[in-house]
């Protein structure tokens, strides 16, 4: 089976990726001329995740890379046997034939492809990873798939239909953050709880600590970046005997593009590419202050290599005059 990698022009490699299949079989070309001609022309970014049966993660890892590198898209996909989850960035066509071309894949068909704004160079790299898990939650054998998605999860709920329920609930609807805490320090829900882990392999230990054992009974709104870390938190909650776990449908992202800074959200979104935050609005609240004066700001950098390059908040100028740099995010987590 050749690859891309194989020919020394465009032209040539266009035939080789139309010889090469989908694992299903599926033919990757329509027409090969057209999908050549990729052009940097208005640069955007896709986040997006599919849970569904992959009964050869390997086949499809290989299917993916070539497809990525032909249309000339960058980022990260990590493949598992329960699914996909993705965020690429690339020209707007490139982007379009990629989801087109996807979506053709049995079971993807429904995946909600979120777009953004992007820079051209969004990611350093192109990386197509096969893990246990889509997201790491270090419980890949709790975790059930079928044609559907993820079996025993939260209820998903329109941004509409959160505000419906506080409107019919009020207080006793709790906001449960499903991110790393460092990125709800920048912005988070209206009076959220966020729990103190650091990734979300965390998160499990936190539920069998007991410290969250009152919520129980309580109506609990769990919400991330695009969705895919509450597929699987919801599903761990419920098994651990929450009985009222709902999840926003499309996550933060959707529920920013339908409401911005006049609803229940505040501050910016922390992302996973070099961008590191986005804003829904002409308005929005800096929530955080620099770690080292205190001033206003929403950036974060990786601390000097002799203080660890530990992620802090900083300003630019106690950036510079600390020899902090900006986050290398290649090899960072997806974390929609």
């Amino acid at each position: 089976m050749g690859t891309v990698k194989d020919g020394n022009d465009k032209n040539s490699q266009e035939r080789l990726l139309c010889e090469f299949k989908s694992p299903l079989g599926h033919n990757y070309c329509e027409s090969s001329q057209h999908d050549s001609e990729v052009t940097m022309a208005i640069p955007k970014v896709i986040l997006y995740y599919g849970f569904a049966p992959i009964s050869d993660p390997a086949a499809l890892r290989l299917w993916q890379y070539d497809m990525c590198e032909l249309l000339g898209l960058t980022g990260r996909i990590i493949i598992s046997e329960h699914g996909i989850n993705g965020t690429l960035g690339g020209d707007i066509n490139a982007l379009k034939r990629y989801i087109r071309k996807t979506k053709a894949y049995p079971g993807f068909n429904k995946i909600d492809f979120k777009w953004s704004e992007g820079t051209g160079h969004d990611f350093p790299k192109l990386t197509v990873r096969v893990r246990d898990e889509v997201v790491s939650f270090g419980a890949p054998n709790e975790l059930k798939v079928d044609e559907t998605g993820i079996v025993g999860g939260g209820v998903h709920l329109s941004p509409t239909e959160v505000h419906d329920l506080v409107a019919a609930r009020g207080d006793e609807v709790v906001f449960f953050d499903g991110r790393n805490a460092y990125e709800a320090r920048v912005g988070k829900f209206k009076n959220a709880i966020v729990p103190d882990v650091e990734t979300t392999r965390d998160f499990v230990a936190e539920f069998e600590s007991g410290k969250y054992d009152h919520l129980k009974s309580k109506p609990i709104v769990t919400y991330c970046t695009g969705g895919i870390r509450c597929e699987v938190l919801s599903a761990v909650m419920k098994s651990r005997g929450f009985e009222e776990v709902y999840q926003i449908q499309g996550g933060i992202v959707r529920y920013g593009e339908q409401y911005g800074d006049d609803g229940l959200w505040d501050g910016s979104l922390y992302i996973f590419d070099n961008r590191m935050s986005m804003e829904f609005s002409d308005h929005t609240k800096v929530l955080s202050n620099c770690d080292d004066c205190g001033t206003p700001t929403k950036d974060f950098y990786n601390r000097h290599e002799s203080q660890g390059r530990k992620l802090a908040l900083l300003c630019a100028s106690c950036a510079i005059s600390s020899g902090a740099t900006k986050p290398n995010t290649g090899d960072e987590e997806i974390a929609g």
